[in-house]
Order: C-alpha cells, then structure tokens, then sequence
C-alpha cells in the first residue's frame, strides 16, 4: 500500500498507509486527520485544501477547470495546491506528502 505523509498545522507529520483508488479527503478521514471537505468531496468548496511537495506535484494529473476555480477560494493559496478530494492515490504516488494549511475558507458557511 502506498504511503501518505500528512505534514498537520503543528509541523509534525503523520504517516499512514493508504488503499490505491481512495483519494486523500477519504485517506484524511479514515485516519482523524484534521483536513475539513465540507462539501464531501463533490468539488464545490476548497476546504480541503492542502500543499502537495514540489517532488510529488508534477507526478499529478493536471487539476480540472472546476478544482481551479475552487482552489481560486481557497486560504493560504501557492503554487502546488490542490484539492485533497482530487488527489487519487496511486502507486506512482507512493511517500507524498500534502501540507494542511493554517486554516481554511468555508464559503458555504454563512
């Protein structure tokens, strides 16, 4: 099983061992990672938001229109963020790492 290394808001990282097919939202999940995904992973906020490594960022397919425009929303935006609930795991991206950032923007919250 690949392996996903959470980097969490206090700087530690929390390695976890992930199932091929899930994305990193659902890894987060399963695992009491604190990373929101308030709208469940339908792609119509950015709070799940996180900073993939330089190393692992190429090997992403490229992000959609749609995860574009959410990541637009997003808090502490740079240039290898990405929506956690767009990353697949794959074998190819086994050791990432992904950054929550401080905090995040819920646009759905009134």
């Amino acid at each position: 099983m690949p392996t996903v290394n959470f980097r969490l808001k206090d700087g530690s990282v929390k390695s976890i061992d992930a199932p091929v097919g899930l994305s990193i939202l659902e890894v987060a999940h399963k695992n009491d990672i604190d990373l929101e995904g308030a709208c469940e992973g339908s792609l119509a906020c950015s709070t799940c938001h996180v900073i993939v490594e330089e190393e692992f960022f190429d090997r992403l397919p490229e992000a959609s229109e749609d995860e574009e425009d959410m990541l637009d929303l997003a808090f502490g935006l740079t240039h290898t963020s990405r929506l956690g609930c767009q990353i697949i795991i794959s074998e190819e991206l086994d050791g990432i790492t992904v950054g929550l950032p401080a905090a995040t923007r819920n646009m759905q919250v009134s």
